[in-house]
């Protein structure tokens, strides 16, 4: 069972670790007054060097506990626990003060007597040098937050104006303008304008984007009408042919063959209909036609058929008349003559 309960103790430990250091980083030293003539005045009528601390997330965060010193020798790894939290001055528990609310702020009276008050720390300022302020978390080893706060003069104040984690985050306030207990301006970072005239002082970068924005607007207005010339050339191709409709001769072909055949069609019907010798004849005259076609004895004139004399005896009276006539021994006073057709 103390097995589960230590292991479970490890396990939320860790777990909590990267939370605690991301809450961690949202506490920053803020605002500092070395030399304080006229500004804020403590509950026992004097005027110590002034820490601000402020909380510049949305969440509340108490920093009780927390280290706050002004002695550089603590930067020492080698340095142990025991001998770096000599050396610091401790937030104290028990006031609800410490508990800072997201973007709330806290006042800190430095080179004080820690028994005057929770808000008394005893790191050592000194006014006529820079000095280095560091704000560590709980456990005395974890820099949270550090600034190295040059000379100033009088009611003057060093104050955070950006949360870039820079040195260029803070300025020099004069002591009209010092905010201690107020909220300083403070942005988050400079505006796009301000950053590209800060990285293009000479305006090169400017001119090369110009420059690239005009040439490739004309690139694509090139690209544009080129596939507009090409479309509009391949209509009128389209529309040419169109115009000339190649299909016209072959619906008149057809239209002639259909002709062609309704008329032999009307030809053999009335062929059919004499039931006499037009029958006979149509009939004789389309078969000659394909036998002498066969035998290739007609003329290479188109649309001519030329028939030679050939005595074949195919109209032969009493061959064909049988029904009207008595059949004739065919004599040669009496024999019938086949009809001869020239070119």
């Amino acid at each position: 069972m103390k097995i589960k309960k230590v292991l479970l103790g490890s396990f939320l430990a860790l777990t909590s670790l990267p939370m605690m250091a991301q809450m961690d980083a949202s506490i920053k030293l803020n605002e500092v007054v070395t030399q304080n003539e006229t500004s804020l005045i403590d509950e026992h009528g004097t005027r110590n060097a002034l820490l601000e601390i402020a909380n510049i997330s949305h969440s509340t965060y108490n920093i009780r506990g927390m280290y706050v010193t002004t002695d550089r020798s603590v930067l020492d790894k080698k340095m142990s626990v025991p001998e770096r939290v000599k050396l610091m001055s401790q937030i104290p528990n028990g006031d609800g003060r410490t508990n800072l609310s997201g973007q709330q702020i806290i006042v800190f009276q430095l080179g004080s007597q820690p028994n005057k008050g929770a808000l008394h720390l005893s790191a050592k300022v000194n006014a006529t040098a820079p000095t280095w302020i560091a704000l560590y978390n709980g456990n005395a080893t974890q820099l949270i937050d550090s600034v190295t706060v040059p000379a100033l003069e009088a009611d003057q104040s060093y104050a955070r104006i950006a949360n870039n984690g820079t040195a260029k985050d803070w300025e020099v306030k004069s002591a009209d303008r010092v905010t201690v207990g107020i909220q300083n301006q403070t942005v988050v970072s400079e505006s796009k304008v301000a950053k590209f005239k800060r990285e293009d002082p000479h305006g090169f970068g400017m001119a090369i984007m110009a420059m690239g924005i005009v040439f490739a607007c004309l690139a694509l207005l090139w690209i544009t009408f080129t596939l507009f010339g090409m479309l509009m050339r391949h209509t009128e191709t389209a529309k040419k042919v169109a115009n000339k409709q190649p299909i016209k001769p072959i619906t008149k072909t057809v239209e002639k063959t259909m002709e062609v055949g309704h008329k032999t069609g009307v030809m053999l019907k009335e062929g059919f209909d004499t039931k006499g010798i037009d029958r006979e004849v149509y009939m004789a005259v389309i078969g000659l036609a394909l036998r002498q076609y066969e035998d290739d004895i007609h003329d290479v004139e188109s649309g001519v058929i030329t028939i030679k004399p050939k005595d074949t005896g195919w109209d032969d009276e009493y061959s064909q008349m049988t029904h009207l006539h008595e059949p004739l021994i065919p004599t040669k006073h009496n024999a019938p003559t086949i009809p001869t057709f020239k070119d």
